[in-house]
């Protein structure tokens, strides 16, 4: 019993600390406004785009693309619409009016998030990203990271083949990843509850907690109950008493 208690009280303060971040992280997730986590004021509706008066002829479509095409889809894009076109090769861009093929390149990129942006600030960097990092998780790779001069640092991560915006990122969010991390106690890709260390913490917490049942039974003394005990059991004798003196 000396060796549960002992353990109990370190195994209760080490624990114990993950309790308290537990609870901060919690409870800094649940306060942060999720609309700002989110990124979604940074992000104003598509404007309608003008649908082509004459749409492509599916030869000239062919051509442009250049390749076998095994799906096809009209939609907008900026202000105009394109063929998103699915070949063996990947995804390919055709305007939808000229025919021409569009690349998403770094200029292209910047014109498309400052399209989206519902902010007035300039763009303060255009990068395409090739390696995974905390900000692109769970992201196709590559793609284009642009980001706005204003006070969030909002970013936008558009696809380096199709141009869509894929996630929006700011400084609230970056914020409230740094306590999801915290939370799910993972620290280094930050998107999973299911790995060895949480297992474990959650393991000696199962412990602790079946420890401090036996620990809490084995302090309990009759003195404890006495409150409860002693009336019982003076019913008890009084009935014996009872029972003794109406005996012939």
């Amino acid at each position: 019993m000396f060796l549960i208690r002992t353990l109990h009280k370190w195994f209760g303060l080490i624990l114990g600390l993950q309790f308290v971040l537990w609870s901060i992280s919690g409870a800094m997730m649940a306060l942060l406004d999720h609309h700002k986590v989110s990124g979604e004021p940074s992000v104003r509706e598509p404007a309608a785009a003008i649908a082509p008066a004459e749409p492509l002829t599916l030869a000239r479509l062919s051509q442009a693309v250049g390749a076998p095409i095994q799906g096809l889809k009209l939609r907008p894009l900026g202000d105009g619409y394109v063929y998103e076109a699915m070949t063996p090769a990947g995804v390919k861009l055709v305007d939808a009016t000229s025919g021409q093929t569009i690349a998403v390149d770094e200029a292209k990129a910047a014109a498309l998030a400052i399209a989206a942006f519902s902010g007035s600030e300039k763009v303060a960097s255009v990068r395409k990203v090739e390696t995974g990092d905390v900000e692109t998780r769970s992201l196709p790779l590559p793609l284009w990271r642009v980001e706005f001069a204003d006070k969030e640092q909002t970013t936008l991560l558009l696809s380096t083949t199709t141009g869509e915006v894929l996630e929006r990122r700011n400084n609230t969010w970056r914020l409230w990843d740094i306590f999801w991390m915290i939370h799910i106690m993972d620290y280094t890709k930050r998107e999973s509850f299911n790995h060895p260390l949480i297992i474990t913490v959650a393991s000696g917490v199962a412990w602790l907690a079946l420890s401090g049942v036996i620990l809490l039974f084995r302090s309990f003394r009759r003195q404890d109950f006495a409150y409860v005990l002693d009336p019982i059991e003076r019913l008890q004798d009084e009935r014996k008493t009872r029972k003794v003196a109406n005996q012939p």
